[in-house]
């Protein structure tokens, strides 16, 4: 592989010299990063590629996501732009109609958000039923965390209005009847029973999920909840060297040695660009559905309704306890304090029994509704917030309305994360929104909602920091400080160019913000400049 010296722009490194003009890489990995002087002198024979006054940053790491699940996502209708349930059923209905669907074969729409739709609540069967009345049908949450089966999927599913709700989920049922709707353990149970695409169709689309990462400048993705099923996929995607994009995986402890069995050469760092990262466990749902666990209750709950947790205490000490036996990273699902409180004190139960606790940075995911109060502990336990900061923007009126105005303007606490020294991440949890970092930094710097609104001025931080949490703690969290991140040499030559210097303009712009080329290993895998 020649060498390529990148000049002619600016360099964001995210070290302590934020600032170079000359990258030089070599045989993928990064040889030199400074003055145009310097690096030069050491270019002999290298391809010079000008920037044009373009912008160079670490490629960014995506701190958590199901790229498997964006995958799938592309082959399913979107009502995420529906007004009300007619556009619900007409999106549906389209869908059939291009599609040439057959009848008896599934259809899994995505994009449900009742706070955008005129009714305000999700709809139930017989609106799918009269959309779709010869195909089994699951709408899906945005959240990812409920959905809606029409008449025909309850039927194929087997589940009847006395089919019990399993502990930490429900199905509901209304005047004897089902109504279609679950959530959490219950609909992520049978969400797992649906049928599955043929490998090929698969292959297909995982290919376009990469691309479509690599477009937002993303070199390194994750999959954060695999099954076993996932596992098969991805040991095949493997074996025909089908990634591309490094990708880490984390599997649920009821699957763990299913999964494990079956990906047992991927444990010990990356092969083939995967590996697998440690372990999920879910404590609780999403503020949105209001099902996240809180301390405090839910705005104008009457019954003191605070949301639940879906794993009891021994459960959540045990999972700890299997991870810190084994040297794995765990990895918790965290949206309200109440289940932030359980981990942090189940966490803390276990570590007091050991005196050599393993550094597995152990990542609190999403943490929307993290308190202030709880940071301490969080620091003491060498424990990493991985914020979802999107949620200002896409469900920040939701959280006003759910929560008042206080609690809403704390969601995401980045610069109370910072003042207490814990380092954080950026996610997106695609599918549930597309995974543009640029975006997310664009939320952390303004934190405005989609009705305009500035929801916690005090939560804002730098766009420096913000692109810090989606490069260098992002590699952090990954144990990958030492060759991704940022650009230093000896690190990985994974990086990412951009149209404008998201530090340098104006704030309200970053979205705007284009990648131009996404480089992995020293080799564009998107776009490109020359």
């Amino acid at each position: 592989m020649e060498k390529q010296v990148y000049t002619g722009g600016k360099i964001l490194t995210m070290e302590e010299n934020v600032f170079a003009e000359s990258v030089l890489v070599e045989n993928g990995k990064i040889k030199a990063v400074g003055s145009n002087q310097d690096v030069l002198s050491l270019a002999k024979g290298a391809q010079l590629i000008n920037l044009h006054g373009a912008v160079m940053i670490p490629a960014f790491i995506d701190a958590h996501s199901h790229i498997s699940g964006y995958a799938f996502s592309l082959m399913q209708p979107s009502i995420e732009h529906a007004k009300d349930f007619s556009d619900i059923q007409k999106c549906i209905r389209d869908f059939i109609r291009k599609n040439g669907i057959q009848k008896g074969k599934w259809i899994q729409a995505k994009g449900l958000d009742p706070t955008q739709l005129r009714e305000k609540r999700s709809p139930d069967k017989r609106i799918l039923d009269e959309a779709a009345p010869d195909n089994p049908v699951l709408l899906q949450h945005q959240s990812g965390h409920n959905g809606v089966f029409n008449s025909m999927a309850l039927r194929l599913l087997g589940v009847t209005p006395s089919t019990p709700s399993p502990e930490g989920g429900r199905i509901a049922v209304a005047n004897g009847e089902l109504t279609g709707y679950m959530e959490e353990n219950a609909y992520l149970a049978y969400l797992q029973k649906l049928p599955t695409p043929s490998m090929e169709e698969l292959s297909r689309n995982f290919q376009r999920a990469q691309e479509a990462y690599a477009g937002y400048g993303i070199t390194t993705a994750q999959d954060g909840m695999l099954t076993g099923m996932l596992a098969d996929i991805y040991a095949c995607l493997c074996a025909e060297k089908k990634l591309w994009l490094d990708v880490v995986g984390y599997t649920g402890m009821a699957e763990k040695k299913l999964v494990l069995k079956k990906l047992e050469k991927y444990t010990e760092g990356y092969r083939d660009h995967f590996r697998l990262g440690g372990y999920k466990i879910f404590l609780d749902g999403s503020p949105q559905a209001r099902t996240a666990w809180m301390r405090q209750p839910y705005e104008g709950a009457e019954d003191g309704y605070r949301g639940y947790g879906v794993m009891d205490d021994q459960a959540v000490r045990q999972s700890i306890e299997e991870a810190l036996s084994e040297g794995k990273q765990i990895l918790a699902h965290c949206n309200g304090d109440a289940a932030a409180e359980q981990y942090l004190k189940a966490f803390g139960a276990v570590l007091g029994a050991d005196t050599a606790p393993k550094d597995i940075r152990p990542v609190m995911i999403h943490a929307q509704l993290l308190g202030r109060d709880q940071m301490e502990s969080m620091k003491q336990l060498s424990m990493i917030p991985s914020f979802f900061i999107g949620h200002v923007y896409y469900w920040g009126d939701a959280h006003i309305a759910n929560f008042g105005m206080e609690r809403a303007s704390h969601i995401s606490p980045a610069r109370s994360a910072l003042r207490a020294g814990l380092p954080f991440t950026f996610h997106q949890d695609s599918p549930v929104t597309e995974p543009n970092m640029l975006e997310s930094i664009w939320c952390a710097v303004n934190r405005v909602t989609r009705n305009g609104i500035l929801l916690g001025e005090d939560e804002t931080i730098s766009p420096l920091e913000a692109l810090k949490a989606v490069t260098k703690n992002a590699a952090y969290q990954y144990f990958e400080e030492k060759e991704k991140g940022s650009i230093l040499p000896g690190k990985n030559a994974d990086l990412a160019i951009l149209d404008a210097d998201p530090t340098a303009c104006r704030p309200e712009d970053i979205r705007h913000i284009r990648v131009l080329e996404t480089i992995k290993d020293g080799v564009t895998i998107y776009g490109g400049i020359g």
